[in-house]
């Protein structure tokens, strides 16, 4: 990556200095299933039999759509796209394999981590990566158990039944830099906001404990926690359970985790609309390591620079009383042709070039 497309793209950057620049993206695929009914009724709805008649050419056509918008997230720093993807609603690593192969996309060989998860309806976490840029070491999966609904005072509450995705955790090197990647996809706002939070509240108490015990194996690496989390950065999962903090000069040690998304919905830029109004569930948070050299012109060790709500013209719907909304795949049962009812977000990071 040019030193110099670094600096136009981040003026903020020290002028007599070079650096190279990282993208890490997450986004919520929309459904992104296969046409084959390997679920029961859950997956009926996604078959040719279904509701949706959902069949190859509408299969395959979402394949483009995904790969293509993917494809033109590039900044002149990042002329190969992210070197991290995290995504939530597919279905299984054939989908994923599908989605990499796609022209627009077979170029920058994107390697694959999935893992099949309880959820009823087969909705799965996945990590995409450029294998030039993230080696990966480590894979592992955490399992929403009844003892996190416990360390909230929730046990009652907990049902044996209970199903979500699995917490996929990706630990690598990016840059030099050990990091381990958290994906999620927390449990829905079924039932409503406030009778579900137990739920969230639960899966942030798991996320916590599995950033607190990975930095005790290893204070020294960056942890990214990412995901649609079905809430906003000021509600209780995030900002009480998770301790995602607003404000990144509030973070002070290593095991502190800065939430930017924060202060941008405030500015009323989401991810996602519901009657007119925005919610940002799908956030990318970060430990200490990352926020250390913010405000230096030094920057040894992978540094935040900014986060983006990646919500780009062509992903929004042109027309309507959805005008500006997500561009989705279906709408009151009419395929439309679209992306996803999520807008995609980003976080920049940057290292200094060593000479």
């Amino acid at each position: 990556m040019l030193a110099l497309a670094v600096l136009l793209l981040l003026p903020a950057l020290a002028q007599d200095r070079q650096y190279n620049l990282y993208g890490v993206m997450f986004y919520n695929l929309e459904n992104l299933f296969d046409t084959i009914n390997a679920n029961g009724s859950y997956d009926l709805e996604f078959s040719p039999a279904g509701a949706r008649q959902w069949n190859h050419e509408k299969y395959w056509q979402k394949q483009h759509n995904m790969a293509s918008a993917i494809a033109q997230i590039t900044t002149p720093g990042t002329p190969d796209g992210p070197a991290i993807i995290g995504v939530s609603e597919i279905e299984n690593i054939t989908v994923l394999q599908d989605l990499v192969r796609q022209p627009e996309l077979k170029s920058r060989r994107y390697q694959i981590v999935h893992h099949d998860s309880p959820d009823r309806r087969g909705v799965d976490v996945g990590l995409l990566y450029n294998p030039r840029l993230f080696k990966v070491l480590n894979v592992t999966n955490q399992r929403l158990e009844k003892r996190y609904f416990e360390e909230l005072d929730y046990e009652d509450q907990f049902s044996e039944n209970f199903r979500t995705r699995d917490q996929l955790c990706v630990t690598g090197m990016l840059a030099g830099d050990k990091v381990s990647v958290l994906v999620n996809h927390w449990p829905s706002r079924l039932g409503g906001q406030e009778q579900s939070s137990y739920l969230r509240e639960a899966a942030a108490e798991m996320a916590r404990q599995t950033i607190d015990s990975l930095l005790r194996d290893d204070p020294n690496q960056g942890i990214i926690f990412m995901g649609d989390l079905n809430d906003d950065p000021q509600d209780r999962s995030c900002a009480k359970v998770l301790e995602g903090r607003r404000d990144i000069k509030d973070v002070d040690d290593y095991d502190d985790v800065y939430n930017p998304w924060w202060k941008i919905l405030d500015r009323g830029i989401g991810t996602l609309a519901y009657k007119g109004g925005w919610n940002l569930f799908d956030q990318i948070m970060m430990t200490g390591f990352f926020t250390k050299y913010y405000d230096s012109k030094e920057k040894p060790q992978l540094t935040f620079l900014r986060a983006e709500v990646l919500n780009r013209e062509f992903l929004k719907t042109r027309e309507g009383d959805r005008q500006g909304y997500p561009l989705r795949t279906y709408s009151g049962g009419v395929f439309l042709n679209g992306y996803s009812d999520h807008f995609p977000t980003i976080i920049y990071l940057a290292k200094e070039v060593q000479f």
